[in-house]
């Protein structure tokens, strides 16, 4: 059977090994649908990830995630994501913070966690300690406050425009004008009632102008209204039939077949052959090609 994911192969011979060296640093462990998260303390951090980098093989470290929880004490959650090429299995190790007590870097384990700390700090304001470039990496500069925090205003604090007059872009504190500030609860396949700008294009000019309007279209059927009454032949009046017609059609059954050949686009058409009327042309037209 397919997965839509890669499949993860289970691996539980280094859980007890890892909780011995670790010792008091290793807070908690949850094995939550096949994925092993480890929950350690700031101080056991460096430790804790060199030992899986080193004894247990986790090569690689793939991601830094941050989580915010302003409802507790140490709101945030840093994650580490790491993945053993070796023994196709992953592992999240994760340790908690708040706002002003920093989180020891690991840029001399995986150098690559110098912008992945980046990230962190930048988005939700955690601080690393020993990191040698902590800097702002996805935001603009000067920008003020931290855009994943559930605190942040989802319109943010300021805007930026180009002004004219200063031949720069500037800042300014975020106003929202009530005039471009429509809400539209319409259904949006039923059409809204009003006009907006470029309708008028759709509406076709008088005949013979640039845009001549449109040709009257068929009358629309309501599709609520109930279907005609059956066209039905409940006696023979009803199909043209009965017996004048039954004898003629006797009559002319009984015909020699040069008589009906006459008479196959009825008696009262009745009309020559081509060849033998006066219109025909005295040389027959040539076809093409001969």
């Amino acid at each position: 059977m397919s997965l839509s994911f890669p499949k993860i192969e289970a691996r539980d011979d280094f859980l007890d090994g890892f909780k011995k060296a670790i010792g008091k640093g290793l807070v908690e462990t949850k094995d939550h649908v096949g994925e092993l998260t480890l929950t350690v303390t700031r101080d056991a951090l460096v430790a804790a990830l060199g030992l899986l980098r080193d004894e247990y093989g986790y090569q690689q470290l793939m991601e830094i995630a941050g989580a915010d929880y302003p409802e507790r004490a140490e709101r945030f959650d840093v994650n580490y994501h790491l993945l053993s090429v070796t023994h196709n299995h992953r592992v999240r190790v994760k340790v908690t913070t708040d706002a002003k007590t920093p989180v020891p870097s690991i840029v001399d384990l995986w150098p690559v966690a110098g912008w992945l700390e980046r990230e962190v700090f930048d988005l939700f304001g955690v601080d690393f300690a020993g990191n040698p470039d902590l800097r702002r990496i996805l935001t603009d500069y000067g920008f003020e406050g931290h855009p994943l925090r559930k605190d942040f205003p989802m319109t943010g604090h300021v805007e930026l425009r180009y002004s004219e007059a200063e031949k720069r872009v500037v800042y300014e504190p975020v106003s929202l004008a009530q005039d471009f500030r429509t809400f539209d609860f319409l259904s949006p396949w039923e059409g809204a009632e009003y006009r907006l700008p470029g309708d008028e294009k759709a509406e076709g000019n008088a005949p013979g102008a640039q845009t001549p309007a449109k040709a009257p279209t068929a009358e629309k059927v309501d599709p609520k209204a109930p279907p005609p009454s059956p066209k039905v032949t409940e006696k023979p009046s009803d199909t043209g039939a009965g017996k004048p017609t039954n004898e003629k059609a006797k009559e002319e059954a009984r015909d020699s077949a040069a008589d009906k050949a006459d008479h196959a686009g009825g008696k009262d058409t009745d009309t020559d052959a081509p060849e033998t009327r006066g219109d025909t042309p005295a040389k027959p037209r040539e076809e093409k090609g001969e």
